[in-house]
C-alpha cells in the first residue's frame, strides 16, 4: 500500500475544532463544511439543497496543486473521499458508479483489448476494467497524484485496480494526453471525471469529445460521467447535442442510483464511432458475476445484465429533452 508523500498535509492544529467544526474551502466556490460532527455538501452545482453525512473522524486533509482533498470516516457509508468539498466516493456505494460506468460500455462490444481511463484516480474503474479478460492494455491518465496516493492509503479495496499488471498510470492533463493519442488506438475510453467546474471543465466540452472520437477505433465506445437528470438537464442537453454531432455510431444516455451523489442519481453518455454497430441497450459481451473477479477485486455488487438494459429507460421529462437533441 502506498504511503502519502511529504507534500500531503495532515490537519493543522486548530483546523479541526473540539466540536468537530471544519471548513472546506473549495476551488469551485463550494462552501461545504463539517459542523458539529456532520459533513454537508453545499455547491452552486445544486443550489438550495445539501446532503449531509455524520462524521466519526477526519482521516486526512490536504491541498494538491489542483484541489482540496479530504477523507473522513462516516457513521453509515464507511470512509468518504471528498474533492473540493464534493463527495467523490464512499466505501458503501462506490460499486454502483464504478461498475456501471465501466461495464455499460465494455459489455456492449466484443473482446475489448485496449482501454483508456481519463480521471479515475481512485482506481475503481481500473478494478472493473480488469474483470474483462480480453483486455490486454489499460492506460489511465489522472491529473492529480495526491488523489492516487490518498486512495491507495485509505481505499485499498478500490485502488486495488492499480495493482493489475496491464495498468499503466500517466500523471498529467487528460486533454493533453488525448491530443497525443494516435487515431484509432483504443477500443473503449472511460471518462471518470468530477463535475464540470475546476480541472474537469474541459472534459465536458466539444473539442475534448472530438479528440476522444479520433482516438477510438471504428465501432469503439466511450462512457463518460454525465451528471444528474434531476439537477443538470441543461448540462446534459449540451453534452447530448455535442455527442450527436461528433459520434456517428450510437449515442445514448443511461443512469444509475448512487445515494451519496446529489439527487441520488448520476448519468453516463454512451457513444460509439462509425463502424461495427453497437447496441448499448442489449449487451453482447455479458460479464459473469460469479467468475470475472480475483480475490482482490471480489464479486460484482451492483451490475448485472438486467440493470444494464434498465439503465437506458429514462423518465418522460428526461426522454423528451434527450430525444429532441
Amino acid at each position: 500500500m502506498a504511503e502519502i508523500g511529504s507534500d500531503v498535509k495532515r490537519p493543522r492544529d486548530g483546523e479541526q475544532k473540539s466540536n468537530g467544526s471544519v471548513s472546506v474551502e473549495a476551488e469551485s466556490n463550494s462552501i461545504s463544511s463539517i459542523i458539529p460532527g456532520w459533513f454537508s455538501e453545499i455547491s452552486p452545482m445544486w443550489p438550495g439543497e445539501a446532503h449531509s453525512l455524520k462524521v466519526e473522524r477526519i482521516l486526512f486533509q490536504g491541498k494538491s496543486d489542483f484541489q482540496n482533498v479530504m477523507v473522513f470516516q462516516s457513521s453509515t457509508y464507511g470512509k468518504v473521499l471528498v474533492l473540493d468539498g464534493v463527495i467523490q466516493l464512499t466505501e458503501r456505494d462506490e460499486c454502483a458508479y464504478q461498475e456501471m460506468i465501466t461495464h455499460l460500455p465494455l459489455c456492449s462490444i466484443p473482446n475489448p483489448k485496449k482501454v483508456l481511463v481519463i480521471g479515475g484516480g481512485d482506481g475503481g474503474v481500473l478494478r472493473e476494467v480488469a474483470r474483462h479478460l480480453s483486455v490486454e492494455q489499460i492506460d489511465i491518465c489522472e491529473i492529480d497524484k495526491m488523489v492516487v496516493d490518498v486512495s491507495k492509503q485509505f481505499f485499498p479495496d478500490v485502488a486495488v485496480g492499480f495493482e493489475d499488471p496491464r495498468v499503466k498510470l500517466h500523471i498529467g492533463d487528460g486533454i493533453a494526453f488525448m491530443k497525443a493519442v494516435p487515431a484509432g488506438t483504443y477500443d473503449a475510453i472511460i471518462v471518470d471525471s468530477s463535475d464540470p467546474i475546476g480541472p474537469a471543465q474541459e472534459l465536458f466540452e466539444k473539442p475534448f469529445f472530438e479528440t476522444v472520437a479520433k482516438a477510438l477505433r471504428p465501432g469503439g465506445v466511450v462512457s463518460t460521467q454525465a451528471e444528474s437528470i434531476w439537477l443538470h438537464m441543461h448540462i446534459i442537453e449540451g453534452i447530448v447535442a455535442n455527442c450527436r454531432q461528433i459520434f456517428k455510431g450510437s449515442v445514448n444516455y443511461a443512469w444509475t442510483t448512487v445515494p451519496t451523489y446529489p439527487s441520488g442519481v448520476i448519468g453516463f453518455m454512451l457513444c460509439s464511432t462509425e463502424g461495427p454497430s453497437v447496441d448499448f441497450k442489449h449487451p453482447s459481451n455479458p460479464i459473469d458475476a460469479d467468475k470475472n473477479h480475483s480475490k482482490s477485486s471480489g464479486p460484482l455488487k451492483f451490475y448485472n445484465s438486467e440493470i444494464h438494459t434498465a439503465a437506458f429507460c429514462l423518465p418522460t421529462f428526461a426522454k423528451k429533452v434527450i430525444d429532441n437533441q
